[in-house]
């Protein structure tokens, strides 16, 4: 009898609870917790010849890409050679391919040439799982109620959006950015509560070696609005010392909108923040779902 069978005076009594849970679809961490065990020699020798239920195996996703990388590594292809051809890790082709032979040194020109053939072909997938994963994102989001609308208005304003200080009450509804997207989900977020381009005024915010010109025709053709309803243009002066990265076709400035007679929309809009922020950091239970 061996050491363990021997410590273990009801082995066979042990091996027939072990083999019932296994046989009911247990994993090994869950049968070593049931039968109070620590010792895995002891575990492995209960549960010989006992196949593993089908839910605890590894996937197989990888197990052509694990064959061809051990086909393409008995050609005699590195690292980098492989992930070129399969479009995997280096990681992953280290373990599934260590234990075989290494091939011959190549010159430093063509290790080079695959080192950066490889890295390449890395940069591209990881764009590809971006974008994958931005498109999956985008979809989760795709559809907006009302409701949703509103609250995301709110946030929104309460971050981007100019606020009443203490040591400066100005209790008016103004709102500055760059970014075309976010201007358009703001006006939208008007739009919803009733107001109309005659109670906006816009006003373009730009560096004044940018071409302002194009920047106000931009902002004029994105909000709808017509040149009435836009002040003038605020000129920032270049600083010769400053490396500016905000430069291009594509930089357009900041555009500031201006709800006229807005303080009992500042009010609501503080109310409807703080309201938000009750209900995000209540102990209570909520259906947020």
């Amino acid at each position: 009898m061996t050491e363990i069978t021997s410590k273990y005076a009801d082995f066979e009594g042990l091996r027939e609870q072990a083999v019932a849970l296994r046989r009911e679809g247990l994993s090994r961490r869950q049968i070593r917790d049931r039968l109070k065990l620590h010792n895995n020699d002891l575990l492995n020798r209960l549960l010989e010849g006992e196949p593993a239920p089908e839910w605890t195996k590894r996937p197989n996703a990888k197990d052509d890409l694990r064959k061809k990388a051990r086909e393409l590594r008995l050609q005699g292809m590195t690292y980098d050679q492989i992930q070129v051809e399969l479009g995997c890790s280096k990681g992953s082709i280290s373990l599934w391919v260590r234990d075989l032979p290494k091939p011959p040194r190549r010159s430093r020109e063509d290790a080079s040439a695959i080192a950066r053939r490889g890295w390449e072909a890395t940069l591209h997938r990881r764009e590809t799982e971006r974008q994958q994963t931005r498109e999956s994102a985008r979809r989760e989001t795709a559809s907006l109620s009302d409701r949703e609308l509103f609250l995301v208005g709110v946030a929104l304003y309460w971050a981007e959006g100019s606020k009443s200080k203490a040591y400066r009450r100005s209790e008016r509804v103004s709102f500055i950015n760059s970014d075309p997207d976010v201007i358009g989900v703001f006006l939208t977020w008007l739009r919803l509560l009733g107001f109309t381009q005659e109670q906006l005024k816009f006003h373009v915010n730009i560096h004044e070696t940018a071409d302002v010109a194009e920047a106000e025709r931009f902002w004029m053709a994105h909000t709808g609005a017509d040149s009435s309803r836009f002040g003038k243009t605020t000129l920032k002066k270049h600083q010769p010392v400053t490396v500016r990265k905000n430069v291009g076709e594509n930089y357009r400035g900041c555009l500031a909108i201006h709800v006229l007679q807005s303080a009992d929309l500042y009010r609501r809009i503080e109310g409807w923040w703080y309201g938000i922020v009750g209900a995000a950091l209540s102990p209570e239970p909520q259906n947020r779902t």
